[in-house]
């Protein structure tokens, strides 16, 4: 190796441990230390009165415990199960170890801590403070079965009850279930869509990752999401769908009839065609697919002919043929409101098939039209 890369990568090294700093504020951290003390001196009061005089009343591995539960309580590795689960197993392995292995007490300790992971890692409670739970059993030797339950697993049990509730005070969701819920609906308009990935996708990438991530599935889908947000933010700016929608829009009412609404696509050489009601208001959204449903399109042969019976006048015409808009038209609309970001709805167009969404103004009003060719042009002029 040349002489002249070692400071380089000595340099590199030196950058590799240095911390990452802390993206939590003074009253988060304050928050994580009160709830930590709370518990364990509750875990303690609790084992003080639970246990005989003499015994230990409160074990080492409950500090670790409390960092996870009250600092990293959306964390996989602090749910209730992982903490109760995973410092009694922890224990009951090394109290095994040391009753059965006919070993040095060092390689009773190395076997013991290795064995309490695998019991964790297959029993879906892997909790960091198990192995240190697993390693006392050891090295206070420890035989007595007794003591995984008194006072480790009683420790654990009153940690978590403490973590439930002061989380719980303090707007922290615990349990944090580890589950992907569907995304929520926005709130002023459409319900805005997932990340350019699905369940599928995301499972792939982490199966490849392979590694043990503390970060729960669903807080890591919707951190995504919220980066893929602002992404879009920071590109378009503050572009507001008043900005670039196109107007004035060509509309129809419930009560045009087909061949009408059919002559307005046309000629003007769009693909969708909002249904007003005499206020101006949002009743529906009639489009080129929409007349090809109605016209049957599934089936190929005559598709010309059968459009223009649909578009006939009623006579001389089968019972029951659609003749107006308001038979054929889709009357669950997605709307947005004319001040929205449009970097809020670039995922409706990118990922959930969108063309075209109605923009309305204070009063519910049709203000506007925002199409893909809208929102192509914005792009394309703020890049």
């Amino acid at each position: 190796m040349s002489a002249a890369l070692l400071p380089s990568r000595l340099l590199n090294l030196l950058r590799a441990l240095r911390p990452a700093p802390q993206a939590v504020n003074a009253r988060e951290r304050l928050r994580v230390v009160l709830g930590a003390g709370l518990g364990i001196l509750l875990a303690g009061l609790a084992g003080q009165a639970a246990m005989a005089p003499g015994l230990p009343w409160l074990v080492a591995p409950l500090g670790a415990s409390a960092v996870l539960v009250f600092g990293l309580p959306a964390s996989p590795l602090a749910q209730p199960w992982a903490v109760l689960g995973g410092n009694t197993l922890s224990a009951l392995v090394g109290i095994a170890c040391l009753r059965w292995l006919p070993l040095p007490p060092l390689a009773i300790a190395a076997v013991a801590v290795a064995l309490a992971i695998g019991v964790m890692f297959a029993l879906r409670c892997l909790h960091p403070p198990g192995g240190a739970a697993s390693l006392l059993m050891v090295m206070t030797a420890t035989q007595d079965w007794q003591a995984a339950f008194l006072p480790v697993a009683l420790n654990s049990l009153l940690l978590v009850l403490a973590g439930m509730a002061y989380n719980a005070a303090t707007g922290r969701r615990y349990p944090h279930a580890q589950g992907v819920p569907a995304a929520p609906a926005a709130p002023g308009g459409p319900s805005i869509a997932p990340p350019r990935f699905g369940e599928a996708e995301l499972d792939a990438v982490l199966a490849r990752y392979n590694q043990v991530l503390d970060v729960p599935r669903d807080d890591l889908a919707d951190l995504l999401h919220e980066a893929e947000m602002l992404g879009y933010r920071r590109r378009l700016g503050g572009l507001r769908c008043e900005d670039v929608m196109s107007r004035p829009v060509v509309t129809v009412g419930s009560g045009t009839p087909l061949a009408e609404a059919w002559a307005l696509l046309q000629r003007h050489r769009i693909k969708a065609l909002p249904v007003v009601d005499a206020a101006q208001c949002i009743v529906g959204i009639v489009t080129r697919a929409d007349f090809m449903r109605a016209a049957d399109a599934e089936r190929r042969e005559g598709l010309a002919g059968r459009l223009q019976r649909l578009l006939a006048p009623a006579s001389g015409t089968p019972a029951g043929k659609p003749e107006v808009v308001g038979h054929i038209m889709s009357r669950q609309v997605r709307v947005a409101s004319a001040d929205r970001p449009i970097a809020e709805l670039v995922p409706l167009f990118s990922d959930s098939g969108h063309h075209h969404i109605p923009i309305v103004g204070a009063e519910g009003r049709l203000v506007g039209i925002l199409t893909q060719s809208d929102l192509v042009k914005a792009l394309s002029h703020h890049d």
